[in-house]
């Protein structure tokens, strides 16, 4: 069983060479901080401009697709349905793609903003709408494109060109059989790798916040110990989240996530300045939206300094080292949805609900301060961010309720993020597989619980973060090429689809109405143009090494059988057929009965019905071919 849901070569590799980092990292976590940190600034400082232009490429790439042509296109056959309901699909695309952020950030980045500002004066008021509206720059667009791209061309090359769910697989149209070697390999490693540690840094936050919070509102202790059980029984709750799967426990855990973050944030608006914030949400809006382009490519270049790396540079990198996961994620529950449907749902929604939360949250933030809290969220802010959230509570009504809430929001967060880290670093290390052995499930989980759990230990949790900021830089050129050939791929797909659709010409067509075509003619035209068809994707598929594939023959009929594994079998047969003549037509017949005619009939995917085939050309039939290879899947 292991050996049929495991790539070896991906499973201990990514194994190996997080044991070896983990162990570099705890053995000197000082010293692989500072060198992790010297490397991490060169790169920002060298490559930043590689950064912004990319993320720029990417948000085009997005829109380009979600609303150009290759929209209509479905994420699997023509005719399948979406495998989660739209709330439930949305609900999972929020609780992975940014989780536990929101809530570490929703009134610290605010505030840091606003108390220190790139632009404009510190705690002045165009300082607080610079602050939302950097903050909006950060979490919108931007952030959900890269996130978009990596799980649209997973989503596309899986369900649709039945590729297995693995980075490799978005890179077929530039390496083509490659991507089962050594090259494809190394991108499956790389992702596991970059997933394992961005999500136990992640981890290391929601922790942090998580025993922060109990010692602030209930005076437990804040130790290592602490955080050590907290991860412990977070982790457990999780192994048993990541059995159940993703359309059972991922899924009920997002669902209650997103009911939780809506208690608390309605709780947030109507107790605070309800009318100024559905004015702010307006407001920072536009602003978004007027600075939108002028954002997506500053970078003070004319006036250098160190805001941008810390801030908008920091953001990019942090996005792209985690789209491995959140793309492979979203990638995994968006089979059956449009392309329109994806890069509207994945780029919009979360970003629309993420402005009302900020807003919410940071607005409100803002306004106490120069309120009623006359700097104390501020200073709270700057003395502990783990805290900052629970001291700004404390001006609200209800506090320790709505402490206890976030604590809990903070938990669940910290279980969804874990369970669909696991499902997505066990997809890659099983090349694929939907259905993999419980112990590896549980495997990854635990290897994540381990990690978060010695990085504490041993304080290199910073370090370990500032090295995967590290791998953003190369994964943003292989983020690259998956643009590269997922728009190359639809704009095959597309043709091919109008090729496949396109008739014969008027004249032929008249032909076949009026003057009846004979058995024979119709059987030449399967040995002139049919068997060449057949035989030129045979020889495609045998010499690519994708499947096995024959050509078959009889006296009346021929036919391709291409077999993925022993259960997958594709099979598409062409036969002369007969049929009646267009009742209209002016050809003589018996009393009582209709003139008939001969066809090349096309049989094959997974509907098994009769398509018309007379008078296409051979390249018109391998089109029809492929796109019902397309549309296929087994039953």
């Amino acid at each position: 069983m292991a050996n049929r849901t495991m790539n070896p070569r991906v499973f201990w590799g990514a194994s190996a060479t997080i044991a070896a980092l983990l162990i570099a990292t705890l053995l000197a976590p000082g010293a692989s901080g500072a060198a992790f940190q010297a490397a991490q600034s060169w790169v920002i400082e060298t490559f930043g401009w590689f950064y912004v232009a990319c993320v720029a490429i990417f948000v085009g790439v997005a829109l380009a697709l979600g609303f150009g042509p290759a929209g209509k296109l479905r994420l699997g056959p023509d005719d399948a349905e979406p495998d989660f309901p739209y709330v439930s699909w949305l609900a999972m695309l929020f609780a992975a793609g940014m989780g536990i952020g929101l809530m570490y950030f929703a009134v610290a980045e605010p505030i840091q903003h606003y108390i220190a500002p790139p632009d404009v004066a510190p705690g002045t008021m165009a300082a607080a709408r610079e602050a939302m509206a950097l903050t909006f720059h950060h979490y919108g667009v931007h952030a959900w494109a890269i996130y978009a791209l990596v799980g649209l061309s997973l989503a596309y090359f899986t369900y649709r060109k039945g590729l297995p769910l693995t980075l490799r697989s978005g890179l077929h149209p530039i390496f083509g059989k490659r991507i089962r070697g050594p090259i494809g390999d190394a991108i499956d490693i790389f992702g596991v790798c970059g997933t394992v540690f961005g999500v136990s840094t992640s981890l290391g936050f929601g922790v942090s916040q998580m025993t922060a919070g109990l010692a602030y509102i209930y005076g437990l202790p804040d130790t290592v110990g602490s955080q050590v059980t907290v991860i412990a029984v977070v982790m457990g709750a999780a192994s048993l989240s990541v059995l159940s799967g993703a359309d059972r426990g991922v899924r009920r855990l997002s669902e209650l996530n997103l009911a939780l973050a809506v208690l608390l944030m309605v709780f947030v608006m109507l107790w605070g300045p309800t009318l100024f914030l559905m004015n702010a949400l307006v407001q920072n809006f536009g602003l978004y939206l007027d600075h939108f382009i002028m954002r997506t490519f500053t970078l003070y270049a004319y006036e250098p300094r160190a805001w941008m790396a810390d801030w908008t540079l920091f953001y990019w990198a942090w996005w792209i080292a985690w789209s491995p996961f959140v793309g492979m994620f979203i990638a995994r529950i968006s089979r059956g949805r449009t392309v329109r449907e994806f890069i509207v749902g994945v780029l919009f929604v979360p970003a629309a609900f993420t402005f009302l939360w900020m807003t919410v949250f940071g607005n409100t933030a803002i306004a106490l301060d120069l309120g009623g809290a006359a700097g104390g969220i501020a200073d709270a802010v700057q003395a502990n961010l783990s805290t900052a959230l629970f001291k700004f509570l404390e001006y609200l009504p209800a506090a320790g309720f709505t402490s206890t809430l976030a604590i809990l929001l903070v938990g669940v967060f910290f279980i969804t993020s874990a369970d669909s880290g696991a499902l997505v670093i066990d997809t890659l290390a099983s090349g694929g597989a939907d259905d993999t052995p419980r112990w590896q499930r549980v495997y990854w989980c635990l290897l994540l619980g381990v990690t978060a759990t010695l990085l504490l230990l041993a304080g290199g949790l910073g370090a370990l973060q500032t090295a995967t900021l590290l791998a953003a830089l190369p994964f943003c050129i292989i983020m690259l090429l998956l643009a590269f050939g997922l728009v190359r791929q639809a704009g095959a797909d597309l043709s091919g689809v109008a090729l496949s659709e396109e008739a014969p010409p008027v004249g032929e067509r008249l032909k076949r109405l009026f003057v009846p075509a004979s058995r024979k003619e119709v059987l030449r035209q399967m040995e002139v143009n049919g068997m060449p068809a057949l035989r030129s994707v045979c020889e495609v598929m045998v010499a690519e090494g994708w499947a096995d594939s024959q050509v078959d023959s009889g006296e009346d009929w021929t036919s391709i059988t291409i077999t993925f594994a022993p259960e997958r079998v594709f099979s598409y047969r062409l036969s002369p057929r007969q049929r009646p003549l267009a009742a209209y037509t002016a050809l003589d017949a018996p009393e009582g009965r209709r003139s008939m005619t001969w066809m090349l009939s096309a049989q094959g995917g997974s509907d098994g019905r009769h398509r018309d085939l007379t008078g296409f050309s051979t390249e018109q039939i391998t089109s029809d071919i492929l796109t019902q290879l397309e549309a296929w899947r087994p039953r």
